[in-house]
């Protein structure tokens, strides 16, 4: 069996990653591929435990390391019992995040050494990075107002904490230009949509 295709999409949130997500599961499902859809953190019983803690618990007080931490251990579960397996079976999967998000949230973000972060996902992950991740880009303010839901909390830590997260992502993406596309998020679902489909489709060749 072939090995199977890993697309990634990721950005604040507020930018349509869920819902793009879905989209384009459904999308390539209607072409005749096998996909596995999941979302990090959580995805597995150990991942949604984690996920209760990293993004609901706000009586917690938990070191920036140690968050870190929590999110690629989650990660590392959702890669064992979901994306490897998936993987080997040739199927297509669409993770809404990756590791990617930490080490843009809790390096440029939250201040620890992204390399470090990079050198623990790898461990993490077993090695296991996307074909490709697509970055959905939006400025903040408008993020916001489209999130539609109270803030989680990671996204209760204000203003410039979210200008970073969007810097990390960019920086990132600008020092991986073959690995992680720029996507415009600031046109309706539709039109954000046909762009992910066109550069998916000339991609993965489907």
């Amino acid at each position: 069996m072939p090995a199977g295709s890993f697309l990634v999409l990721d950005g604040l949130d507020g930018t349509g990653k869920s819902t793009q997500c879905r989209r384009l599961a459904e999308w390539l499902r209607a072409r005749g591929r096998t996909v596995v859809e999941c979302i990090d953190p959580g995805g597995t019983d150990v991942g949604l435990k984690l996920r209760e803690i990293l993004l609901h618990g706000r009586e917690l007080k938990i070191s920036p390391r140690t968050e870190a931490l929590l999110f690629c251990a989650s990660r590392a579960e959702l890669v064992e019992q979901v994306i490897r397996p998936a993987l080997a079976r040739g199927e297509f999967v669409i993770s809404d995040r990756y590791l990617l998000a930490n080490v843009v949230y809790h390096g440029h973000a939250g201040g620890l050494d992204p390399a470090d972060i990079w050198a623990l996902e790898r461990v993490g992950t077993g090695g296991v990075m996307p074909s490709l991740t697509l970055l959905l880009d939006l400025p903040v303010s408008d993020a916001w107002q489209r999130r539609g839901r109270d803030a989680d909390r990671m996204e209760s830590r204000g203003r410039d904490y979210a200008e970073r997260v969007r810097q990390g992502f960019l920086t990132e993406a600008a020092a991986s230009p073959d690995d992680t596309i720029v996507i415009d998020a600031s046109g309706d679902a539709d039109a954000v949509f046909a762009k992910l489909q066109a550069v998916v489709q000339k991609s993965f060749q489907v």
